[in-house]
């Protein structure tokens, strides 16, 4: 039986004994069905009481009362806690399990980091404070900064970027804003293939033509095909190292000089730098501007809704084009915040502009600040020797099963990549991935990068233990099985969500995005419409 409930709701699964005459709940033991939110409360009542107001009570609403209905159900507190307690039940999450995804490091934010970022002086602190009053606030962004320097080796640093995409256009201006100001223009940016999709997107963004350099047959970049294509046109390369076959691009110096002998940038995408942090310098790899995804590095928490963090670190000769405002300690020993009008003091008048109307996300430089500091440089050492263990055990741990491709290329680094050569003809990745959902796993990334057809990328961090990766290991093992011997069962996985398959093409194309229905009045539900169940 698979019928629909009061709501016009229906389980994923049939529930074991049911019957024609049993009550239908949707329910699958403690794992509650959940119908709209406009399907449980209605329009009569609200979660609290309030007096009714005096007839002859002036209003101080100033002309803006409400004069209808705001089309929002009214719940009571249980009502609503419970709501979304149910509904983030059917949410994966890093405190459940490991999370595979390949090039995004969803790894376990420490709770020390939680607590710190929650002291009432900085989780209250407000932007529009006056900056006398918020000293320490600088003083944190100014000596994240600082290590942010030192363990990248460069010479500037630009704070302000709210995420590794907003980043990577940080450093793209920085780098058009060097060549207007020697009279240059360049309009071509090289981007290898390996490198991650956002580049060239920035590339574009930012007004470039993006021209793609060709990988070798070990993953990595031809650097003769590089070398050959440079020229006057050329503004700079965008190259992610570690790069997103997982491999480090042992060239790295080789592209650096020859990029610059050419009058270019180079700007490495540095969000897989939790492979090599306090191991690799990249200022000492020729790289002119990086940004850094605090969540992937340094463990602050990965999107969720609110504002990130890319600080974008920068060479010697792009420094003076960052951005304002920055921090900086004055001969009187206190950190300033330099902006527009006192930029002439600190030799900062070629600065391209700002990126963000303020100065960044407390949050996030306090959390990350916190766990530099927790790890001292022998931890965060560590924790790139431990990614990359953890990859490669991954690895070797699969490939006798999955095809992988560049897995004589020498050790990965944070992420190992497969294949779906091998599976059975009508299978595919996408069978494979949702059939891990049954087994207990958020699925890998999928088919990216697009170098590799049918791509799995998985990237387990430094925070997984053997065990925990002996029985991932043990679980995709199973479902890969099932794919080489063409098990038609995993075309309808998964079986056990809390929904079935969507319909991705119609799901992508033509998504129920707002409710449509009536608001229910009291005690009488409204079935829903919702499209790709």
């Amino acid at each position: 039986m698979n019928a629909p409930n009061k709501s016009g709701w229906k389980p994923s699964a049939p529930l074991a004994g049911d019957t024609e005459s049993a009550t239908f709940t949707g329910n699958r033991a403690l794992m509650l069905e959940e119908p709209l939110i406009f399907e449980i409360g209605h329009i009569e009542t609200t979660g609290v009481d309030l007096p009714e107001p005096q007839a002859d009570a002036p209003s101080r609403l100033g002309g803006l009362e409400r004069t209808d209905t705001i089309g929002l159900p009214g719940l009571s507190e249980p009502e609503c806690v419970r709501h979304y307690t149910r509904l983030s039940r059917q949410n994966y999450a890093i405190d459940l399990g490991l999370f595979p995804l390949g090039s995004c490091t969803m790894k376990h934010n420490p709770r020390l980091n939680e607590k710190v970022a929650r002291m009432p002086g900085f989780a209250d602190v407000h932007p529009l404070q006056p900056v006398d009053t918020v000293r320490g606030a600088l003083e944190v962004i100014n000596e994240l900064a600082f290590w942010l320097i030192e363990l990248t080796g460069m010479h500037g640093i630009a704070m302000s970027p709210k995420a590794g995409a907003h980043g990577e256009l940080c450093g793209i201006l920085c780098i058009r804003a060097a060549l207007e100001a020697r009279g240059d223009a360049r309009k071509v940016v090289l981007v290898p293939e390996s490198a991650h999709g956002t580049n060239p997107a920035t590339a574009a963004f930012a007004g470039y033509e993006v021209e793609d350099i060709p990988a070798t047959a070990e993953g990595r970049v031809d650097l003769e095909k590089l070398k050959a294509r440079l020229g006057p046109d050329v503004a700079a390369v965008m190259i992610t190292n570690p790069n997103t076959c997982g491999l480090f691009e042992r060239d790295m110096k080789a592209i650096s000089d020859a990029v610059h002998a050419a009058g270019g940038f180079v700007y490495c995408d540095g969000a897989n730098f939790n492979a090599i942090v306090g191991k690799v310098r990249p200022g000492d790899l020729g790289v002119d501007a990086m940004h850094i995804n605090l969540h992937k590095t340094f463990s602050t928490p990965h999107g969720g809704g609110g504002p990130g963090s890319g600080p974008v670190v920068l060479s010697e000769a792009l420094s003076p084009y960052g951005p304002l405002p920055f921090t900086a300690r004055d001969k009187d020993g206190v950190v300033h915040l330099v902006e527009e009008e006192n930029a002439a003091e600190y030799d900062h008048t070629k600065a391209f502009g700002r990126m963000t109307a303020f100065h960044g996300q407390m949050g996030m430089f306090t959390r990350a600040l916190t766990y530099i500091l927790s790890h001292g440089a022998d931890g965060l050492a560590q924790v790139a020797e431990d990614a990359v263990l953890n990859a490669n055990y991954i690895l070797r741990s699969l490939d006798d099963l999955l095809f992988a491709p560049y897995g004589e290329s020498g050790p990965c680094m944070h992420e190992a990549l497969f294949g779906d050569k091998g599976f059975a003809e009508d299978i595919s990745t996408l069978d494979l991935a949702k059939a891990l959902i049954d087994e207990g796993y958020h699925p890998m990334t999928m088919y990216f990068p697009l170098v590799v057809h049918g791509a799995m990328l998985i990237e387990p961090t430094e925070t997984e233990s053997k065990a925990g990766l002996d029985q991932f290991i043990g679980a995709l093992r199973s479902v890969a099985e099932r794919a080489k011997a063409g098990d038609e069962s995993l075309k309808a996985a998964p079986y056990f969500a809390p929904r079935r398959r969507l319909d991705e093409t119609q799901a992508a194309r033509k998504p129920v995005l707002a409710w449509e229905g009536e608001l229910a009045p009291a005690g009488k539900p409204v079935p829903s419409e919702i499209g790709g169940q």
